[in-house]
Parts: C-alpha cells; structure tokens; sequence
C-alpha cells in the first residue's frame, strides 16, 4: 500500500510537472507572401533555453498572409489576405489549447486593396486593418467566437506628399493601440500623417481625437508606430527618409508633439538605397530597434530618461528584414527576412542593447510578419 501510494504521488508530481511544462509552451507564428512555394501561415515551437526553433505545422493560404495579429484572450489569430483579388481580405482562425494549431473560422472584406496591417484592440472587440493600396483604414468587429463581422468603420482619405512615385495618394500602413486602449495612431505613409483616434470599445467605434493628427517632414513617410513603456514618448518609422521621429505623447488626450524630427538610422558612409520598415522598443524602454532594408541590418539606438534617441550600433541580418519582434521577456530578437526566406534568432544583452546571433538561420519562404505567444 505503502509503496502505491508512493508511485500514485510521484505519478501525480510527473503529470503536474509536465502541465506546467505544457502551459508555458512558446509558439511563433510566421505571415507570408505566397511566392516561392510558401504554404501560408507557419507555425514553430520556440525553445527559449537554446534559443531556437522547431517547425510544427503550416495553415495553408495562398492570399499572401502577410501581417498578423493574436487576440487578447490567446484564443484566435487574424491574417490580412493581402493577395486577395480587388478588395483585399481577413481572415480569422481558431488557436487550439495546447498545440497552436490554427483552424479557420471566417473571412471579412478589408474594403480596400493589399492590407498590410492588423491589430486589435485590448478588449479584443474590434480588428483595426490598414489597407495600403486602397489608402483605407477599416475597423471590423469581434465575436466571441472570434469571428469577424462586417465593417462597422471604413474611413477613406485624400491627399499625397512630395514624392510623386510612392506619395501619389494616401498609403495607410499600420494601426497601433495605446496601452491603456484608450487611442489607436493610424500611419499614412502617402501624405505624411500620423492620425490620432480615440476608442469606444464597448460601442465598438472610434472617433477623431481632440488632436487628430501629426504631420512629420514632408517625404519622410511614416510606416510602422511604437508606443515607449512609459506611455509617454512614441517612436515612427519615417520608411523613406531611414529615420525615426521621436514624440512626447500626452497619456490623456493621446495627442503627440514631436521630440526629435529626424533620427537617421543609418551609417553615414552607407551610399546605397534603404527603405525603413518596422520598430520596436525593449520591454524596460532602454533600447529601440529599427529595420532597414537596403542596408539589412537593425538600427540600434538607446533611449535616454527624456526619451531621445541615439544610435549606438547596427546588426546585420538577412536580406530585407521587412519584420522583427522583440520577444516579451527581452532576452531574444528575431528577425524575419523576407527576400533571403529566413529568420534569425539573435540573444540580446539587456545592458548595452547589442545583439549576437544564436544558431543558424531557419528557412520559411519570404516571412513577413513574426507573432510569439504562450500557449494556454
């Protein structure tokens, strides 16, 4: 009796044990282009002690699901179809406990041609979707289910910047949610704006804020958004002029004034072409990272107590590194390389901010978009 005892608790130690094993699981999740045989969504088990990852599974979609977005409640994950003929798509899949495995749930119109970009809002009521050829942005509502219901905004806007081959029109090129859910900044990489929108979640609406827009350097281009820590200073991808405005953010009213107009992220001996893609600080709000494609490399740049920004370094990555992400707990950065169809996995030394690669590059077909999640 004794001795089944015994082995009943150690049985039941072993089961709990792997649970929380299981619990804390990591899982990535990869948007692509559909070109040069990409199946569509890729899923990989991230091992946070080696620093490496292990392919699980592929969603197939041939629409190009570039940009995704995972839902508060770690339940669902969302897709802009960004190849979808005409009017562009979205795309809701259902996140299973345990395994990540996705399954669709449903599609809703983008109302607008090649979404680029998604989010959703902390309540995990409403997707915000950039639509860059349509120069839309679109908000859609979320069930509890996690589907997508139809359009409850669609806003279209007018106007163009100086450079007539990428300003002709509006291009609006993400969405990014405050902290506190309260405001949602929308980037127009056409006409040089960066609008400002507060947020009714329970209505499921937005409106204008009090100061409803910020205009940065005319050509500059503003592409991807990110919001310090602090809630206090805000940082912007100028893509064409490989720079970053840095902005004080006012908590209450979410309006922006800027801090910094032109940080240039690149080396001054660089000659060649560069287009600036995305942007993310770390989790203490000590470093800020920014992609540059041209020069395939990440901008490194330290954040001082008044929220401006130095460039102290780069890290060359892979060929275009459209997307990257810092993971949550700010020991690792990924990078994903759209052209040379890789991702690199670099560990990060918290003090200095630089970054030394771990591993050999893992091979997915032009990745675009790079989502880490703990499995629940």
């Amino acid at each position: 009796m004794k001795r089944l005892t015994f082995l009943s608790f150690f049985s039941l130690c072993f089961c709990f044990q792997l649970a929380v094993a299981q619990s804390s699981r990591e899982i990535l999740y990869v948007g692509t282009y559909s070109v040069r045989g990409s199946e569509g969504i890729y899923t990989f088990a991230f091992d946070r002690k080696s620093g490496t990852l292990q392919p699980l599974a592929t969603t197939s979609n041939d629409k190009s699901p570039s940009f995704l977005a995972i839902h508060p409640n770690g339940r669902f994950l969302y897709s802009v179809n960004e190849g979808a003929e005409k009017a562009g798509g979205v795309s809701a899949y259902a996140i299973e406990p345990g395994t990540g495995k996705l399954t669709f749930l449903n599609q809703e119109s983008s109302q607008g041609s090649g979404p680029c970009h998604i989010s959703i809002d902390q309540t995990g009521r409403m997707a915000f979707v950039s639509n860059y050829g349509g120069g839309t942005f679109t908000v859609l509502p979320i069930g509890a289910d996690g589907k997508l219901g139809s359009p409850v905004e669609n806003i279209r806007y007018t106007g163009s910047g100086p450079n007539a081959q990428r300003q002709d029109k509006p291009h609006i090129h993400s969405a990014t949610v405050s902290p506190d859910n309260r405001f949602v900044y929308v980037a127009d990489l056409g006409t040089d704006k960066l609008y400002t929108y507060e947020i009714d979640a329970k209505a499921q609406k937005i409106k204008p804020a009090a100061t409803p827009f910020v205009s940065i350097t005319p050509g500059g281009g503003p592409r991807h958004f990110a919001i310090h820590p602090n809630g206090k200073n805000a940082y912007l991808v100028a893509e064409m002029g490989s720079a970053t405005v840095a902005f004080n953010r006012d908590p209450k009213t979410g309006a922006l004034t800027i801090l910094q107009e032109s940080v240039k992220t690149l080396p001054a001996e660089f000659t060649g072409n560069n287009t600036s893609a995305d942007i993310h600080t770390d989790p203490a709000g000590r470093f800020l990272y920014q992609s540059n494609r041209g020069h395939n490399a990440l901008a490194i740049m330290s954040i001082a107590g008044d929220g401006k920004l130095t460039l102290v370094g780069h890290q060359p990555v892979g060929e275009v590194p459209r997307n990257f992400m810092v993971d949550p707990k700010g020991d690792f950065v990924l990078a994903a390389n759209q052209n040379s169809d890789s991702i690199l996995i670099f560990k990060r030394d918290k003090a200095t901010g630089k970054l030394s690669q771990v591993g050999e590059p893992v091979k997915v077909p032009s990745p675009v978009c790079l989502k880490l999640m703990t499995l629940k």
